[in-house]
């Protein structure tokens, strides 16, 4: 018996071993996730530009002293805080734009990784309550994407690399001793297991904001009565659109439905993964997280949670996605009739002569009372053919 289960268990751990060093898992994932933070945060900084001052700069109500005082107590840190001058920060924002833009396309994602954290995490630290609380998820989420392979799909220095291999290909192979290529096996395989772990962190995040976000609205008599979106929808704070959230409250039996079905969502959602059922569910919460950003104000939040759920794909269902792409573009231009080749109702079809040559010099002959009106410019002739031929 203790033999069977110390096979079992010898078993998992090989499993294990080989799940974390045999290679790097969820590539397209990783770059989905550094495409989808690097423009959310991108956008972010262009809104929120005419109040950079007021938000994060030497002129915000959240003084410099302040953001100390509190970076002292939570251990953050802020590039922003190293100078209370306005030149400073001005160039603090315009690198931190480039730094977004750059990471979003990936360019040296290595470097730029850790640079779009350290924004990240500097602008966070600056002004912690002066935002709408979707940045933290951002947050966290820069500091995982570090130590992921983040940029090997999708991105410039995916594009470099197989340039450079082509390249390679018509050159003849260096020789290199064993101990070099050792060095760069360990190389290789520390790299996998770092980005595996980082996928693993992120997936864990995700899961543990998803269920305690469940359990902490159980506990609530509200959702428990299914009255909490009601009263969210009447929030001044939250109501980008009072017309639009006055129109969903009217309806009270899909409100009580939809507060239900998020915290059903959101408790099974760990549970879910691990099976065909998570595609729906996945569907569901895109469409809870856009509703979210349209009735209650918060896109950035939508966003970020809507990023996050990507890491739960396959990367056959990214690989699959430019297919479908084509497919689709393809029978679009099919069914699409060619400018300056559509046939009116009058015109007459090209005849084919004996043999099915296109130049015949045969006669065409139009029924009775028919007049062929086709404009020259269309048949290429100059001549139009009298009633009855």
């Amino acid at each position: 018996m203790w033999a069977g289960v110390g096979r079992w268990l010898a078993d998992r751990m090989t499993a294990v071993c080989d799940l974390l060093t045999g290679r790097p898992l969820s590539l397209y994932a990783a770059s989905v996730l550094r495409i989808g933070y690097g423009l959310l945060y991108l956008i972010f900084l262009l809104r929120e530009f005419p109040h950079r001052d007021e938000i994060w700069g030497p002129g915000s109500p959240w003084t410099p002293a302040l953001a100390d005082q509190l970076c002292e107590q939570t251990g953050w840190f802020s590039v922003l805080l190293l100078s209370d001058s306005r030149a400073y920060f001005e160039l603090c924002y315009a690198l931190a734009l480039v730094t977004a833009a750059l990471f979003l396309l990936g360019w040296r994602t290595r470097f730029l990784s850790v640079l779009f954290a350290v924004v990240v995490t500097s602008f966070h630290s600056r002004a912690i309550f002066m935002t709408d609380g979707g940045d933290n998820l951002v947050l966290l989420m820069s500091l995982y994407l570090v130590l992921t392979a983040c940029g090997r799909c999708w991105s410039l220095d995916a594009r470099r690399d197989r340039l450079r291999t082509v390249r390679a290909g018509d050159e003849p192979t260096s020789t290199r001793n064993s101990f070099a290529w050792q060095l760069r096996d360990a190389r290789t395989t520390l790299i996998t297991v770092v980005h595996n772990c980082g996928m693993f962190l992120i997936a864990a995040q995700v899961c543990l904001l998803y269920g305690s976000a469940g359990l902490y609205k159980v506990q609530g008599a509200l959702w428990g009565g299914g009255t909490a979106l009601h009263y969210v929808l009447n929030l001044e704070l939250f109501r980008p659109w009072p017309v639009l959230s006055h129109f969903v409250d009217e309806h009270t039996l899909v409100v009580a439905v939809a507060g239900y079905l998020t915290v059903l969502l959101q408790v099974a959602f760990p549970f879910v993964l691990f099976g065909r059922l998570k595609y729906p569910v996945l569907a569901m919460l895109l469409g809870m997280h856009i509703g979210i950003a349209v009735l209650m104000g918060l896109p950035l939040f939508s966003g970020a949670m809507i990023v996050a759920d990507a890491v739960f794909l396959p990367d056959r269902f990214y690989t699959f996605l430019p297919h479908l792409c084509r497919g689709v573009v393809r029978r679009t231009a099919n069914g699409r009739p060619v400018p300056g080749r559509a046939a009116s109702p009058t015109a007459v079809p090209a005849q084919g002569g004996p043999g099915g040559t296109p130049r015949s010099k045969h006669r065409v002959v139009l029924p009775a009372g028919r007049r062929d009106t086709t404009p020259a410019s269309e048949t290429g002739s100059h001549q139009v053919l009298p009633d009855g031929g």
